[in-house]
């Protein structure tokens, strides 16, 4: 979805929406305290976060899946498979499957190791078992309450953790900050944490930062004029990025997240960006949603995880590996 316009600019009318939103965060957090959810017969670890949108819980899975692939361990990811039409669990095919049937997120995953589609996460953890999964790495499942997390891990934006305060449908808060935290493990401030979170937080929860890079190949771009099109939580984070590498963003093109892209939507983008003789750029996300003739049109810039302390992370997924719970 789109965030509205009123979460960063109308406080009035999220006032007005608050007791929803409160009626919203309480039915969140019940369900997702709930105890005695089935195990997976292997460990899980979830990221998840405490608002809809972009907080960086993809790029965050797929760096902790490729950290555990090169320590010889072999994870599968997990989840809902939001915008897609399968039930699951099925393991994503990209050669078969495509965005209107899996999501673009496990596409994206697909990329980098088995991955699964299931509504009950609990099914999709056990068919990455059987098919040889050591660790299951459950995309956006922090307030799923369907299956036992050995490891919670939540993903903040360190620009604005918390939005505007509000609890969806006022802002975009799934829930009282305070209560998701606490059935946290460990928090990972994607940026710098420019609100002073980190302060605020009990000492016995484990903290990290990180910050998103785009991949060499966007390095390309410097100098280059480039229409941008993007449908993720924050569209505007990606034409900030292009813009911070030096590229000359001429239009930007904002899509809902997930949104199904259709001929109507992208030939005209296409069209402007080669009147104006631009590239016409999207993120890898959105790539996956194109047709193969306007993916070989578009210029895809990826991201990457830059860790602040590599050797960390790296102990706390053996930690969680050692030591079930």
């Amino acid at each position: 979805m789109r965030a509205p316009e009123f979460w960063t600019t109308d406080q009035g009318l999220s006032r007005i929406l608050e007791p929803f939103g409160r009626i919203y965060g309480a039915v969140t957090t019940a369900r997702a305290s709930r105890e005695n959810a089935p195990r997976a017969p292997v460990p899980v670890i979830s990221i998840g976060g405490v608002t809809v949108g972009g907080a960086g819980k993809t790029p965050i899975t797929i760096s902790l899946a490729k950290r555990l692939l090169e320590r010889g361990i072999r994870p599968a990811v997990v989840l809902r498979g939001y915008g897609g039409s399968l039930r699951g669990p099925v393991r994503v095919d990209p050669s078969i499957h495509t965005s209107r049937e899996v999501g673009d997120e496990a596409l994206l995953h697909a990329a980098i190791c088995p991955t699964w589609v299931a509504r009950k996460r609990i099914d999709g953890a056990r068919a990455s078992a059987a098919d040889g999964a050591s660790v299951v790495l459950l995309d956006d499942g922090h307030q799923h309450p369907g299956i036992h997390k050995d490891f919670r891990i939540v993903v903040l934006d360190g620009a604005c953790p918390f939005g505007n305060g509000f609890i969806f449908p006022a802002g975009p808060l799934r829930e009282n900050p305070a209560d998701a935290l606490t059935r946290a493990d460990a928090v990972i401030f994607m940026g710098q944490d420019l609100h002073g979170v980190s302060g605020r937080l009990p000492a016995s929860l484990k903290q990290f930062r990180a910050d998103l890079t785009p991949d060499r190949r966007a390095l390309s771009l410097q100098g280059r004029a480039v229409v941008a099109f993007a449908g993720i939580g924050n569209p505007q984070k990606f034409f900030d990025m292009l813009q911070a590498i030096g590229a000359r963003v001429m239009a930007k093109h904002p899509f809902e997240d997930h949104e199904p892209f259709g001929p109507s939507d992208i030939q005209p983008i296409l069209d402007e960006a080669f009147a104006i003789n631009a590239i016409p750029v999207t993120t890898a996300k959105d790539a996956v949603r194109l047709s193969d003739d306007q993916r070989q049109q578009v210029d895809v810039v990826d991201v990457d995880v830059l860790w602040d302390n590599d050797s960390d992370i790296d102990r706390l997924l053996d930690a969680t590996l050692g030591h079930r719970r």
